[in-house]
């Protein structure tokens, strides 16, 4: 009997990105024969879950990918000849379009609420921030009901796709059970007087809030990982009193990220109130109940429900560097309470925010995909 070939399309993200490769591409290899293709100049590979990896040449900026790599990456899905194509960028949505021409079968996986979030993207002047949008939104509605399956990474983008396209599927992006909750995790008192910050930074995420919220927190050091997204923002940040709380680490790896949460007493993800927050699910929230710490997040009513409704952690105001400091001060000074959220937030991930139960969702899209 002939494996039926998968193949999953990214000109953007990179090959070993969370939710695509190592959710995903290494759940779908059980039963299909899986390749990925990506743009990040290291070469081919097979990896050690079986995974073909195909690379079209690293991006030269972000005009140059929206037209070049988007082009290398058709004529590389082309060259695959798979069964079903799934497609994780929207500058691949084209792309999707041309293959659906061609006869093949398509998904498309929205990460984001694109045209909420181009509302909030830095390097757009204010005229194209509040036209493109508009644009997006047009187009997307054009596009993606030829798709053969739409994928939404929260319920509110799922509720959007569903009206554009019946054949959408909510699959959120919860963590894997058990990746980032090592055996030291659970003996609070080895910890250190440590919150952390993992991901991408920027001061849309609330950055600089967070720095500034050491100065009234004085027994507290930052775990900051990641890298920041704007040059102005860090040079600025570092100039700070505050930065000397800081421990900054860069880009960890998955192993790495553990290692610091097992040490951490709080997991910070406080992003500004931008529409295509508000409505988000972070990953990095449940990363960090999945280890078993403690969460301090933006007060919005969808994360809310999540922290409050599960005792996990902390909601603030996330402009208000203060009101963190006092989240942070209050974790620090109340162990009992403060091990109580953590094991309530990893209780939480092990019966209903996991990867074990969006995985199911994923088999029976495929299923109905491709019969």
């Amino acid at each position: 009997m002939m494996v039926e070939k998968v193949v999953h399309l990214t000109s953007a993200h990179p090959r070993y990105d969370i939710r695509i490769y190592s959710k995903m591409c290494c759940s779908l290899i059980r039963s299909y024969e899986v390749s990925l293709v990506v743009a990040d100049g290291i070469n081919d590979e097979l990896t050690n879950a079986g995974v073909r990896v195909y690379d079209v040449g690293a991006n030269k900026g972000r005009l140059s990918r929206m037209i070049n790599t988007t082009r290398d990456v058709y004529k590389k899905a082309l060259l695959l000849n798979a069964d079903v194509y799934h497609l994780h960028d929207p500058e691949l949505i084209p792309t999707g379009l041309k293959l659906k021409k061609k006869g093949f079968k398509v998904i498309f996986d929205a990460h984001e609420d694109l045209p909420k979030q181009l509302k909030s993207k830095p390097y757009l002047n204010p005229i194209l921030r509040k036209l493109l949008p508009t644009i997006f939104d047009v187009y997307e509605r054009f596009a993606l009901k030829k798709f053969d399956a739409l994928v939404g990474a929260t319920p509110s983008i799922t509720e959007k796709l569903a009206k554009i396209n019946p054949n959408s599927y909510n699959i959120n992006n919860y963590p894997i059970l058990g990746e980032l909750n090592i055996a030291s995790s659970s003996d609070w008192n080895a910890k250190l007087n440590e919150v952390c910050y993992l991901g991408g930074i920027a001061e849309i995420r609330g950055i600089k809030e967070v720095i500034a919220s050491l100065t009234d927190a004085p027994l507290a050091r930052l775990n900051l990982a990641g890298r920041f997204s704007e040059a102005h923002v860090e040079n600025d940040v570092k100039t700070w009193d505050a930065w000397q709380q800081v421990n900054q680490l860069g880009f960890i790896d998955r192993k790495e990220a553990a290692e610091v949460l097992a040490r951490s007493k709080a997991g910070i993800v406080t992003f500004h109130a931008y529409p295509n927050h508000i409505d988000a699910q972070p990953n990095k929230m449940f990363e960090y109940m999945s280890a078993g710490v403690p969460i301090i997040t933006s007060n919005f009513p969808m994360w809310k429900e999540v922290v409050e409704g599960n005792q996990c952690g902390i909601c603030v105001d996330p402009l208000d560097n203060k009101a963190i400091a006092s989240a942070i001060n209050y974790i620090l000074e109340n162990k009992e309470e403060a091990q109580k959220m953590g094991e309530n937030g990893l209780r939480a991930v092990n019966e209903k925010y996991n990867w074990a139960a969006e995985e199911k969702t994923l088999f029976m899209m495929y299923k109905e995909v491709l019969s």
